[in-house]
């Protein structure tokens, strides 16, 4: 199976102008975004937008908003749902309160590996969509996650759009080098 791993996922589609290098995928992925301020040292209450929430911990350099403010986080703390996060930059309320609805970003160099056979959302969104026998369909615009498992959204170079489970059944292969996902379309589509 083709698992695809919604890890920093962060919505890479949210706006073009996220940072994207040409040709490489985005250079920044954003991983949660800050609502407000808590407490008078300028700490944040940030709303985890990664299955890996666990990354974000002291330490770890982030970068704050469109201008991807560099930024190192000094503290983090538990609030269900939500995790309070100080920065070394941010001294208090007011400079914390400068980052009130901006999103926060980690750069994809500094992403872990992930296992053989998983992939980032942002590896897949833009993969050319090929039959089994190599013939172009359309694109991969987008991974919608279900309870059961993802599903892929082909923009289909006719200007249809199908679904498609990502289920051994249905995805055969993703060559992330050669730009490709190869999928056995079903008999529907």
């Amino acid at each position: 199976m083709a698992m695809s791993s919604g890890a920093e996922r962060g919505n890479v589609n949210q706006d073009n102008n996220q940072g994207s290098l040409q040709n490489s995928g985005p250079e920044f992925i954003c991983i949660g975004k800050i609502h407000r301020t808590h407490g008078i040292r300028g700490d944040v209450v940030l709303d985890p937008m990664t299955d890996f929430p666990e990354r974000i911990r002291r330490g770890r350099s982030v970068f704050a908003g469109e201008e991807h403010k560099p930024l190192t986080i000094a503290r983090v703390r538990q609030k269900p749902p939500y995790l309070l996060v100080g920065f070394k930059e941010i001294e208090d309320e007011t400079q914390g309160a400068d980052l009130r609805n901006q999103y926060l970003y980690v750069k994809t160099s500094d992403l872990p590996e992930l296992p053989e056979g998983e992939y980032y959302y942002h590896q897949l969104i833009g993969l050319d969509a090929v039959n089994i026998a190599g013939e172009r369909i359309g694109t991969l615009s987008e991974v919608l996650e279900t309870g059961a498992n993802d599903v892929y959204v082909i923009k289909k170079d006719d200007g249809g759009e199908e679904l498609v489970p990502d289920v051994p059944q249905f995805i055969q292969k993703i060559d992330i080098s050669g730009h490709k996902i190869y999928i056995d379309f079903p008999e529907w589509i």
